[in-house]
């Protein structure tokens, strides 16, 4: 074995034996960023109503069980309706529009309606749902 052979393999291991505590300090980080704790109801804090209404929408990607979206429902605007925004199809981020009273997918179109079941396609499964309301100017969501 010559001199650069050596040097390379040298740099390999210290390459691969460094692999582990990256991926660690990595995981950590991650864990770090959920937001608000999970209550002993299991309803988790995403955001607050002023937002919800200058917005029209909260998205929260910080929640224990992953990303929520929350709007008002469009058929009593005194309750909400929460789901997963990451479309079925392709894993897409939907948003809500309101003109047309769906949640729909930037990448290939797909539709939903305000809970989640597909209205258009191509996706053909729905958006999975949480259950969600106000508390004093909070909006929470429970998952799971």
């Amino acid at each position: 074995m010559n001199r650069r052979e050596f040097i390379s393999w040298v740099g390999v291991g210290s390459a691969a034996s460094s692999l582990p505590g990256m991926i660690t300090a990595c995981s950590q980080t991650n864990s770090q960023q959920s937001t608000t704790p999970v209550r002993a109801d299991g309803f988790q804090e995403v955001g607050t109503v002023a937002e919800l209404d200058k917005n029209g929408q909260i998205l929260n990607e910080k929640l224990a069980a992953g990303k929520v979206l929350v709007i008002r429902d469009p058929k009593d605007t005194s309750k909400l309706a929460a789901l997963n925004p990451t479309c079925t199809h392709r894993g897409c981020t939907v948003s809500w529009n309101q003109d047309q009273s769906s949640f729909v997918c930037p990448c290939h179109g797909s539709k939903f309606n305000s809970d989640g079941k597909v209205v258009n396609g191509p996706a053909d499964k729905p958006l999975p749902t949480y259950t969600a309301k106000l508390e004093g100017d909070t909006v929470l969501v429970k998952a799971g």
